[in-house]
């Protein structure tokens, strides 16, 4: 922000778990904040996302220890909230297709060398270190067991960490519709919402999902986007005794708080239709094949029922690395979008919230700065 002293004034628009976690922390600080969102809380990609807590298989160096560091906040609040049956750290288990594909045995060394824990499964294996698989479904190559993952429940997160930010004074304002960001003589001057109403500030926190590239493109700004439309499939809850997340060639699983499962896959986010009015159109076909997938995996084969679904936006940077940060040419502009959302939420939050409190730059996020894509495109 170029300035060495404290914001009084800070506007983050977002109601995710980027937006969420930074509200937090910048209350935290001492730093009056303000939440916009255009609807409810958690009601973008935060609401539809397999909320997988991982570092596997292969990445950037950068990204690799910036998951950790992200893992390792879970850690913290899992402490915390002891019981809490919206984060859980029972491992995931991966395999892949029966084909030239198939990079277990490449991937489980890249992880071991790493110190990534992991444990080669052979499928009769695999009932004695996780429960809830059907072993016939897992590939000859066998599996990689990685204990130390987990999952969370980002609405229900979201709504701990509203709580507490509330009660430190933070203020919120949902279905405020889409809010822009007010830059003038080349520095952030606040937020003004659809209905007009302008609220000033010291510096802006931009965490609008897959909105980020073309809103920041409206003060001049680039930001790669490669974000595609995701679509995740919620059942009714059942009796069963999966507890790691399943990410397997054709569906991944996650248990879910309630006793159901959360549900995607690639193929079935390629068979989604966006409409001429931008609504997406979805087929039962496509549904109805997630569920089958997800039960021939699972331990007794169960009949799955949907009990909801969410459609829409899944936010991705064009070169698949988190963008976090100050814009480089508008001071007090800052920006966070990113893949991976549920990993990084509590570490991206914390350290975006010091950045924007302090002006300091973290070497943690020294790789996800927003000035890697360049000049401007007008």
């Amino acid at each position: 922000m170029n300035a060495s002293t404290k914001p009084s004034k800070v506007v983050v628009i977002g109601g995710g778990i980027f937006g969420v976690s930074a509200a937090l922390h910048l209350a935290r600080l001492g730093v009056g904040t303000l939440l916009v969102n255009d609807g409810p809380l958690a009601n973008g990609a935060s609401g539809r996302s397999l909320a997988w807590l991982n570092s596997a298989r292969k990445r950037s160096d950068a990204y690799h220890r910036l998951r950790l560091a992200g893992i390792d906040r879970y850690r913290t609040l899992a402490a915390r909230y002891r019981d809490a049956p919206w984060l859980r750290f029972d491992g995931g288990l991966t395999w892949d297709a029966d084909d030239a594909s198939n990079e277990i045995a490449e991937i489980f060394d890249h992880e071991r060398e790493l110190g990534y824990h992991a444990q080669w499964l052979a499928p009769e294996r695999i009932a004695a270190a996780t429960p809830g698989v059907d072993p016939s479904a897992v590939t000859p190559q066998g599996a990689i067991f990685n204990p130390g993952e987990g999952w969370v429940d980002l609405p229900s997160l979201i709504g701990v960490l509203a709580e507490e930010f509330l009660a430190l004074g933070g203020e919120i304002i949902t279905d405020a519709g889409r809010a822009m960001v007010d830059v003038s003589n080349g520095r952030a001057r606040g937020v003004i919402t659809a209905d007009g109403m302008r609220h000033d500030a010291d510096a802006v926190l931009l965490a609008a999902g897959g909105d980020v590239p073309a809103i920041v493109a409206k003060a001049g700004q680039h930001i790669e986007d490669a974000t595609p439309v995701a679509l995740l499939v919620r059942t009714k809850p059942i009796d069963h005794p999966l507890k790691a997340v399943l990410n397997t060639p054709r569906v991944a699983i996650r248990p879910m708080p309630n006793g159901g499962f959360a549900l995607d896959s690639a193929w079935s986010e390629e068979e989604v239709s966006v409409n001429s009015d931008g609504s997406y159109n979805v087929k039962q076909s496509t549904l109805q094949g997630l569920l089958r997938e997800a039960s021939r995996v699972l331990e007794g084969n169960p009949a799955l029922e949907i009990e909801d679904y969410g459609v829409g936006p899944k936010p991705i940077p064009g070169d698949g690395e988190p963008v976090f940060g100050e814009l480089p040419s508008i001071s007090g502009y800052f920006v966070a979008f990113s893949h991976s959302g549920a990993t990084l939420g509590l570490i991206a939050g914390e350290l975006l919230a010091d950045e924007i409190a302090t002006s300091r730059r973290y070497r943690l996020l020294a790789d996800f700065r927003p000035e890697r894509f360049g000049a401007s495109r007008q």
